[in-house]
């Protein structure tokens, strides 16, 4: 497996992007701000996430994804991974990221990269998206904001 920036001439892998973050408005509000970069293995996309800046020595990371096929063969924690080391490598000093209070597998992932949790938008979901969003059994209404000093 291979992650890289996804080049210029390329398109945005949507049907992925839409896995972590179901509303095509969100994320066309986003894909083209930030930089998008893809795991590929076998000539196949796997995998994305997407870095954008948002303050002065700071990166976001707001959508990292996995096709379902392939989850649980740690692919979302090699992309976690990678994301920190290129948000090191462009001298950020801080890395945040938010998901939703029902992704109970995510929290546990980014908490086991490093990541504190640092605030909750209550009713982030509720409020920014139309359709209700369920995980695991669980309303997702809040966005847990997690960071990690570099």
């Amino acid at each position: 497996m291979q992650i890289r920036r996804l080049r210029e001439d390329e398109q945005f892998p949507m049907s992925l992007l839409l896995l972590a973050d179901p509303s095509k408005e969100v994320v066309e509000s986003y894909i083209h701000r930030g930089q998008c970069f893809v795991a590929e293995s076998n000539g196949e996309i796997i995998g994305v996430y997407v870095l954008i800046d948002t303050r002065p020595q700071t990166v976001e990371i707001v959508n990292v994804a996995v096709v379902e096929k392939k989850h649980g063969n740690g692919i979302g924690k090699q992309l976690v991974r990678h994301a920190i080391e290129t948000a090191r490598s462009m001298r950020y000093k801080t890395i945040e990221l938010g998901t939703g209070n029902s992704s109970v597998g995510q929290l546990a992932l980014y908490q086991k990269c490093g990541f504190r949790i640092v605030g909750v938008d209550r009713d982030f979901f509720t409020i920014h998206y139309d359709e209700p969003i369920y995980e695991n059994g669980i309303q997702c209404r809040d966005m847990i904001r997690l960071a990690l000093n570099l």
